[in-house]
């Protein structure tokens, strides 16, 4: 609540800026959902997720694998982010009772068939994991530090087994769970903060078999199996096999607002805090030298200028004056330049919202999907900027067929990706993973399309052009002027790759933390330094644009528009090499599909990144050329 005489927007101000502070060192989050209260031996069913794998990032069912099955299998309510995620809740057979240790607890006893050891087989060789979720907890997995440190360190779920020597399988079939509650000295009731695992291959020993009462020689209700005592389950055709589990409730300090602390440090290697920051300034540094440099040349530029008195000094002068009648001529292909802006435009405001959000904390892990949904919605009503900033800029241009531009704005982009989406979600069909995007999810994708951001982009591209058009600061002549031969290091090719460089700098140790969260399985929850790192890629890609624009003006080159756009795009050249890079170093895959799939979805996102640097690198440079050709005095 906001204080008394402290308006609403102070308030969400303070607000952000204390996230912002919080952020970059600890991670500030809101639950996601409300806690629950447990009483003593109240049920607590353990649903199952996807089965997951960093080595072919191709995610499957939980029960295409022949695990223990329930009577009837329950799909949980699923958002629109868990689906394109491939995240598939389930319920299970798994069910404890809080508060209330458990041994050797009998799942069931399953005949594995000649395809279901084939698929096992298939799966440990890949290093699938199980994942589970108990009152909306991940399971982890313990593991000791690779630095020898005692601070705690887990992984994402549970391997489905393991490869012995003479190419023998083995598979977890015992799972002994760690379930930690936290309850208050005089309260009956508790809540659960932590779910841990330790997976086991044990092949159980028992004399006749009863379905009803399941009796093991190997283990009893009264002891509990420890991994490595026993003879390990090997994974054959057409043989029993019997899973088990122990569940052991621990009274824990952490309180349940900090549950999810565990999994949002679950990363092994710390981030390299004081070599982020060291490279952030150099990039302030350097935008703030090219700042300091820009002002004191263009004020000695537009002083000497103005105090030209003859028309014969003005023709001897050289320089950007020289082509004040030509700077604002519109460029080829400008219907796809206002395509491209307003796209960009559209692509800023959802990645800004959507950070916003994240840093306020609304959009943490634990609220499954969140982030995902979030972005899809924001970029559909984005669609009114998209549309009003591409008819704005056509406007400029004299255009008149902005129905025709409205068009390419609402399809062209978001054609593209679904185009190349739709051929990825094919290879993951056909791989038959529980990754592919179902015809009905995949129908509501269309519909926010065609039903929501199509017609709010036609609405904003009506507002804009019913606007009067923008007026340029000086006259453009009606004959073109003709350009000098540049110099090699002015050619388009060059000053465009050269202009990338710094704005990609600006993120790419981010971004190696950004792709791990999403390659390797990790929660990415650092919103508050990536707002940041954000903020400074916005400024470097503006100042990076206005000096080489203001390069290109001084050797009588005024086609600039499109070179704006290009120059801080191209950084999104640079981030998909880095791509390439990521996915030979630090990527384990193996499979030829699960490569398409990196680098399909790694080309949506460079196009992505494309798209927003090149806007803003566009309208710095509109903004400066506008703003110098203004300050002279043009007879």
């Amino acid at each position: 609540m906001a204080k008394p005489g402290e308006t609403p927007a102070r308030a969400f101000l303070a607000l952000l800026l204390v996230s912002l502070v919080l952020s970059p060192s600890t991670a500030f989050y809101l639950p996601g959902v409300a806690p629950r209260d447990f009483q003593k031996d109240d049920d607590l069913p353990v649903k199952v997720n996807k089965l997951s794998s960093t080595k072919t990032q191709l995610p499957y069912d939980y029960y295409f694998l022949e695990y223990c099955k329930p009577k009837t299998i329950m799909n949980s309510a699923e958002n629109l982010g868990e689906v394109l995620h491939g995240d598939r809740i389930e319920n299970s057979v798994y069910t404890f009772k809080m508060r209330r240790d458990e041994s050797c607890k009998v799942a069931c006893r399953i005949k594995i068939s000649k395809e279901g050891a084939k698929n096992f087989k298939e799966k440990i060789d890949d290093e699938y994991r199980v994942n589970m979720i108990l009152d909306n907890l991940p399971v982890a997995v313990p593991r000791q530090r690779r630095d020898g440190s005692q601070t705690p360190s887990y992984e994402h779920g549970f391997r489905v087994g393991y490869k012995g020597k003479d190419d023998q399988y083995f598979i977890n079939n015992h799972l002994s769970f760690r379930v930690m509650y936290h309850k208050e000295e005089l309260a009956e009731e508790s809540r659960i903060v932590g779910f841990e695992v330790i997976p086991s291959s044990v092949k159980h020993e028992y004399g006749e078999w009863d379905e009803k009462r399941p009796k093991l020689i190997t283990c009893n209700p009264t002891t509990k199996i420890t991994p490595g005592s026993h003879t390990p389950q090997e994974v054959a055709a057409d043989q029993y096999v019997v899973f088990s589990y122990d569940v052991t409730f621990t009274l824990s300090d952490i309180k349940w607002a900090s549950r999810w602390d565990t999994y949002l440090l679950m990363n092994d290697d710390q981030i390299h805090w004081f070599s982020i920051i060291n490279s952030l300034m150099i990039v302030l540094f350097l935008s703030g030298m090219i700042a300091m440099i820009m002002m004191r040349t263009l004020y000695k530029d537009i002083a000497n200028y103005n105090q030209l008195d003859s028309q014969e000094e003005a023709q001897e002068e050289t320089g950007w004056k020289l082509v004040h009648g030509d700077v604002f001529r519109s460029p080829v292909h400008s219907g796809l330049l206002c395509v491209y802006v307003g796209t960009g435009v559209q692509f800023f405001g959802m990645t800004l919202v959507t950070m916003i959000f994240a840093l306020l904390g609304f959009l943490s892990p634990s609220n499954r999907g969140g982030l995902m949904t979030a972005m899809v919605l924001l970029w559909v009503f984005m669609g009114l900027f998209a549309g009003y900033a591409s008819s704005r800029l056509y406007k400029m241009f004299k255009g008149t067929e902005w129905k025709k531009i409205t068009l390419k704005t609402a399809f062209m982009f978001p054609g593209i990706v679904f185009v190349v989406f739709f051929v990825l979600n094919a290879i993951i069909w056909g791989e038959k993973s529980s990754g592919a995007v179902p015809f009905g999810t995949m129908f509501a994708l269309v519909l926010l399309w065609f039903g929501i951001s199509v017609p709010l982009v036609f609405v904003g591209s009506y507002l804009g052009f019913k606007k009067p058009a923008v007026e340029d600061p000086v006259k453009t002549n009606k004959i073109p002027r003709q350009i000098p031969e540049q110099a090699w290091y002015m050619q388009p090719t060059f000053s465009i790759l050269i202009g990338g460089i710094l704005p990609f700098g600006a993120v790419f140790i981010e971004l190696f933390f950004i792709l791990t969260s999403v390659w390797l399985n990790q929660f990415y929850y650092i919103f508050g330094f990536l707002f940041i790192v954000f903020i400074i890629l916005l400024i470097t890609c503006a100042e990076i644009t206005i000096v080489l624009c203001y390069f290109q003006l001084c050797s009588e080159d005024y086609n600039w528009w499109w070179r704006a756009y290009l120059t801080a795009g191209s950084s999104a050249l640079y981030l998909f090499a880095y791509s390439v890079f990521y996915f030979f170093t630090k990527l384990e895959i193996t499979k030829f599909v699960s490569g398409i799939l990196y680098f399909g979805y790694m080309l949506i996102v460079s196009y992505a990144f494309f798209v927003l640097t090149g806007t803003i690198g566009f309208y710095a440079c509109l903004w400066f050329v506008r703003k110098i050709y203004a300050s002279v005095k043009i007879d």
